[in-house]
């Protein structure tokens, strides 16, 4: 007989919202949340864009070049891959499923494209998507961000305006206005879901 804990399979969580929505702040205020500290653990995405500054390999995301991203789509390297924005993210697969299997509950913080792909393999994930209060709150945000062109911003308007539309086919819908009552229902969301006491 085996003397190998057996552990309970983890759960998958999909945070996803348009750009603006804060879904990153929030992703970054759950995984530093004391009450969940050990339970949930990041899935590192992959991405060909550039390195912000202050990110770190294989801590923020593992970064690729679109030769290296292209080889390892045709290698079944990622659960689930998209072009956003110029850049390609993917989710690399045998991270999410070892951590699974040792029973951490993966977080994931995705589009909604990227979060229906996930889903169809993880149909017991659980979803929740954030919110900005308001369509002009959304444009004030990504204005303030300074990062755009009038052009991209436009982009990023019309693309989040379209994302909005499928709150409805998440689990849970946290509304962004103030970030201190987002991180507070989050976390209070998360715990309930994971049957985190």
């Amino acid at each position: 007989m085996s003397s190998k804990k057996k552990h309970k399979q983890g759960k998958v969580l999909i945070l996803s919202g348009p750009s603006g929505s804060g879904k990153t702040t929030l992703h970054k205020a759950l995984l530093g949340s004391p009450k969940l500290k050990g339970k949930i653990v990041k899935s590192i995405s992959a991405t060909t864009r550039a390195k912000r500054q202050g990110e770190r390999e294989n801590k923020d995301y593992l970064f690729l070049t679109e030769t290296v991203f292209a080889k390892r789509i045709l290698r079944g390297y990622f659960l689930e891959w998209e072009k956003v924005f110029d850049n390609y993210y993917g989710t690399p697969k045998r991270q999410v499923l070892n951590l699974l299997k040792k029973g951490k509950h993966v977080l994931m913080c995705i589009d909604v494209k990227g979060a229906d792909h996930i889903n169809r393999q993880f149909p017991q994930a659980v979803k929740i998507f954030i919110k900005p209060p308001s369509i002009q709150a959304l444009h004030q945000r990504l204005r303030k961000r300074a990062s755009e062109t009038p052009k991209s911003l436009q982009r990023r308007i019309k693309v989040a305006q379209q994302e909005l539309k499928r709150a409805k086919d998440y689990d849970y819908v946290i509304i962004n206005g103030s970030l201190e009552r987002a991180k507070a229902d989050l976390e209070k969301l998360v715990a309930k879901a994971l049957g985190i006491r």
